[in-house]
């Protein structure tokens, strides 16, 4: 008799331990699956700042190129500008001449 009163007990207790794995098991889950959902939301919001910072260096790239052909254009340009002792030398031509 003694031995069907412990069997009882010993299923209950392997009933509740079951319980608890799967409820310890559900928790796991849901757990794992929120850790997914954050993931691949950052992994969008990390894909997204990249695209953004791709197409802001091609826009700071195209305008460094537009600065510098303005840059090469405007170096162009001064070398056919007279300088100021290229004026006063014949500016004192002139004045040599009018004498």
């Amino acid at each position: 008799m003694a031995e069907q009163y412990i069997q009882p007990q010993y299923s209950s207790d392997n009933n509740a331990q079951l319980r608890d794995i799967e409820e310890k098991q559900r928790l796991l889950k849901e757990r794992v699956l929120l850790i997914g959902q954050s993931l691949i939301g950052e992994r969008d919001k990390t894909f997204k700042e990249i695209q953004e910072m791709k197409k802001s260096f091609i826009e700071i790239k195209d305008e460094n190129s537009r600065i510098k052909e303005l840059l090469e254009r405007i170096t162009e340009q001064l070398n056919n500008v007279a300088r100021k002792e290229e004026l006063l030398i014949v500016q004192r031509q002139i004045d040599l001449l009018r004498k």
